[in-house]
């Protein structure tokens, strides 16, 4: 007999990926509209959750609820028909869960699959007639399925179904608030199963909106009513991948080892006098450059910046990849997610200032606040560009998803306020601490590179670098995308943890791999091209991003396509800043280790 109040979220659409609140179509209102207070998250994602007009008894079934009528009026028929048109669904959320519609799939036997949301309406004809008309669901049959407790005899809701119908109401005499509504009467039994005579939409056409609430004891446990929200019909794809990735690790961790033993346990064949003259010049080739290997690169100031950065972003998903394994962000909490990256995100500038000053002062620089104001600004900058003019654009649709001015401004003070000043004191603790040592001394003049063979062309190198790392990790990517651009949740951080961990090892080792290489025939300038090697599959993951575009999206309002290569420009960014620091932190570690085991004649 308690009360349960729905409350209506977003309207959403995976054609335009502009979220709406629920009261810019002329649904019904109740009294008062309520804001249901959002955290930063939420903010972000576009939710604007309030109350509505459904409003229903525990464990009371209702027929037949009259919420109330609208007429048409030209425009808001327009507005009707353009919703219906890009295919937008209406959110709503009762205890926390949100509402699914349950779709049985053609073939018997598969599992009921869950739809977020029932759309707006649909397109149709009407027998004989060519015209496409536009029908709007009307008429919602809830279905409250709940759990019962044994010892209390209380109940707890553990779903939230609907099943939406479009009806052509009628009614005798003038309509009032008691008026009985003759094609769904509880008294004569008659009840809404199909849509047979659906309401159209038309200018001055009435519509009244009903709804029925049945309730359904369950066997579902409270604890485990998120599971069909989260049911992934395809983990062994993910199995399969990881499987793939961890060969393309093997491979290359055999490679390394192979490098390592050639390199550091030369002298045995000091036993095994059977060396040839050729494999003695091979083996010489990086020694030779001991002079010169740890000359500081040009524009070293922006690598330092770029280091801070990769430092800053590979903590933050460090740490969020854990809480999600532990299960502290499920899904239930929305908007969970954004917030714990974007604090997160904020608190890791102090790694970020300590790790570009050591470099900084590794390089034999001096001005250490001049680096730390660049470490500060470089990346957030350019991404709060970014999201500015996507904002703006937003804004301009007049969707919910654009950030109010509120939000916008706890953003830069987050930046301000607390990042910039974490950066400074990273920076003064790893400026304080003593220069890092070089193994080998540089000497004064530099040493000439000798002309290099094709297949070691910078550029090739570089982008050959990106493949394997980014194909560790797209089958991955691919749920990703589809959760963000399709509207569905992604629940299998555990997986994702398992591939984020083979990324880190594969970027790692294929920036040693092709630094060895390069360094064996005589050319020492690697800090910029072990950062690009590994940092070159971002380049992939933006063509991939396009790829899945023009694939898997129904895109077509100009506004959106550019919404989705804006957000996915950032994620690339992030994704170069983030591989190519392992690769660079990888390849600093294997010089320094090689170069300090040569004894220098």
């Amino acid at each position: 007999g308690d009360v349960l109040k729905v409350k209506v979220n977003k309207l959403t659409s995976t054609k335009t990926q502009l979220p709406y609140s629920y009261y810019s179509l002329p649904y019904c209102r109740p009294n008062s509209i309520v804001d249901s207070a959002e955290n930063l998250g939420e903010v972000l994602r576009g939710d604007r959750i309030e109350n509505s007009p459904y409003v229903f008894k525990m464990r009371e079934p209702q027929m037949c609820n009259v919420v109330g009528r609208i007429e048409l009026n030209a425009k808001s028929a327009k507005e009707f028909k353009e919703k219906i048109e890009d295919e937008y669904r209406v959110n709503m959320i009762l205890d926390n869960l949100p509402l699914v519609v349950p779709i049985q799939r053609l073939d018997q036997g598969s599992p009921v699959v869950y739809q977020h949301g029932f759309y707006v309406g649909l397109k149709g004809q009407y027998a004989g007639s060519k015209d496409e008309k536009y029908f709007v669901h009307n008429h919602l049959t809830f279905m409250v399925k709940f759990h019962k407790d044994m010892q209390t005899d209380s109940a707890r809701i553990v779903g939230f179904e609907v099943k939406p119908y479009s009806v052509k109401h009628e009614y005798e005499g003038n309509w009032s608030k008691t008026t009985r509504i003759t094609t769904c009467d509880p008294h004569a039994k008659r009840t809404v199963t199909s849509s047979e005579s659906p309401q159209e939409v038309e200018d001055k056409k009435e519509i009244i909106f009903t709804y029925d609430v049945e309730f359904q004891e369950s066997d579902v446990k409270w604890a485990s009513r998120w599971d069909t929200y989260l049911l992934m019909a395809d983990d062994q794809i993910h199995w399969f991948s990881i499987v793939n990735s961890l060969m393309i690790v093997l491979f290359l961790s055999g490679m390394v080892a192979m490098i390592m033993l050639r390199t550091l346990y030369r002298d045995i064949s000091k036993y095994n006098q059977l060396e040839t003259q050729e494999e003695a010049q091979e083996e010489t080739g990086w020694k030779l450059l001991h002079g010169d290997v740890f000359r500081p690169p040009t524009n070293s100031d922006l690598l330092c910046v770029y280091v801070g950065t990769g430092v800053q972003f590979f903590g933050m998903i460090l740490v969020t990849m854990i809480f999600a394994v532990l299960g502290f962000l499920s899904p239930s909490n929305r908007g969970g997610l954004m917030t714990a990256l974007l604090l997160l995100w904020v608190f890791m500038g102090l790694f970020a200032g300590y790790a570009s000053a050591r470099l900084y002062k590794m390089f034999k620089g001096s001005e250490w606040k001049k680096i730390t104001l660049r470490t500060a600004f470089m990346f957030p900058g350019a991404a709060f560009a970014i999201f500015f003019i996507l904002n703006a654009l937003i804004w301009g649709e007049k969707s919910s998803g654009a950030v109010p001015f509120g939000t916008m401004f706890a953003l830069v003070f987050l930046w301000f306020g607390i990042s910039v000043p974490l950066v400074f004191v990273g920076g003064y603790v790893g400026f304080k601490k003593p220069a890092i040592e070089d193994p080998v001394k540089t000497n004064k003049i530099p040493r000439q590179i000798p002309e290099q063979a094709w297949y070691m062309n910078p550029i090739f190198s570089i982008l050959i670098g990106g493949i394997l790392p980014f194909g560790a990790v797209f089958i991955e990517l691919f749920f990703i995308l589809t959760s963000i651009w399709l509207h569905q949740f992604y629940y299998i951080f555990g997986f994702l943890f398992i591939v984020f961990v083979i990324l880190i090892v594969t970027c790692a080792e294929i920036t040693i791999v092709l630094c060895y290489f390069q360094l064996c025939s005589e050319d020492y300038l690697w800090w910029w091209r072990s950062y690009l090697t590994s940092g070159s599959s971002a380049l992939y993951l933006f063509l991939y991003a396009a790829f899945y575009f023009f694939t898997k999206l129904e895109i077509t309002k100009p506004v959106s396509g550019i919404l989705y290569f804006g957000y996915m420009l950032i994620a690339s960014y992030s994704f170069f800043v983030l591989t190519g620091t392992i690769g660079f932190y990888a390849c600093f570690w294997f010089t320094r280790l090689i170069y300090s085991s040569v004894k220098i004649d």
